[in-house]
């Protein structure tokens, strides 16, 4: 897959290199060329010098291309800006944005582009973001028989309230990230586009949570 990286600053960098070191071709696009060294000698993926929301620049780093695109600079505007154009000019479906002010976050969220706060930003949360797939263990129990994950939900999933969520799944939801924050979910709190979901379940049964919630709802679910 192809993804296109604005930014190439530290979480840029880190960023661009992991998803390099998985076989995926990459585009790193900054203003200053000077920053592309903390790619380091390894990178394979290509560097574009320009600016990140410029119609020019984002062709060349082949974003109609793109499986994802990230912007994570150091300006909110840029970001946001940057993510907006991927998303309705090139066609992007998976887009994020690191947001520095939390106010802010909370209006571009409403636009529908997935954001996190600085505070809480690390480039392996935005690789879950740009690939939300599967479940990232965060804690075992000493027996190892139960496991918290951050598990990624299918879009249908939006706007249902997490009661529904448990009674799909052998679980139950613990907590809810959203812009940046931990939430303690309630029956009736409803999914919101961008929210980090963890599930309390067994070990055993984990695969089979994270494949109920990465797959559309069924008229099963439905009823």
């Amino acid at each position: 897959m192809h993804f296109v990286v604005m930014g190439c600053g530290r979480v840029g960098a880190s960023l661009a290199r992991a998803l390099d070191a998985s076989g995926h071709t990459v585009a790193v696009v900054d203003r200053d060329p000077d920053s592309f060294r903390a790619l380091g000698q390894d990178f394979s993926g290509s560097t574009i010098t320009g600016l990140g929301f410029d119609r020019d620049t984002l062709e060349r780093a082949r974003t109609g291309e793109a499986y994802a695109f990230a912007a994570v600079s150091s300006g909110d505007n840029s970001n946001i800006l940057a993510a907006r154009v991927a998303r309705e000019t090139f066609g992007v479906r998976n887009v994020a944005a690191r947001i520095y002010d939390p106010l802010r976050a909370q209006v571009f969220e409403r636009l529908g582009i997935p954001t996190v706060a600085t505070v809480r930003w690390t480039a392996d949360r935005m690789m879950r973001k740009l690939i939300p797939q599967g479940a990232a263990t965060e804690f075992r129990d000493p027996s190892g028989r139960m496991v918290l994950a951050e598990v990624h939900l299918h879009p249908d999933w939006i706007a249902r309230p997490v009661a529904e969520v448990e009674d799909a799944i052998p679980g139950r939801v613990a907590y809810i990230t959203r812009l940046g924050e931990g939430m303690l979910a309630r029956p009736e709190t409803l999914i919101q586009d961008g929210d980090l979901v963890h599930i309390m379940c067994e070990h055993a049964v984990l695969d089979r949570v994270t494949q109920i919630l990465d797959e559309p709802i069924t008229e099963e679910e439905e009823e």
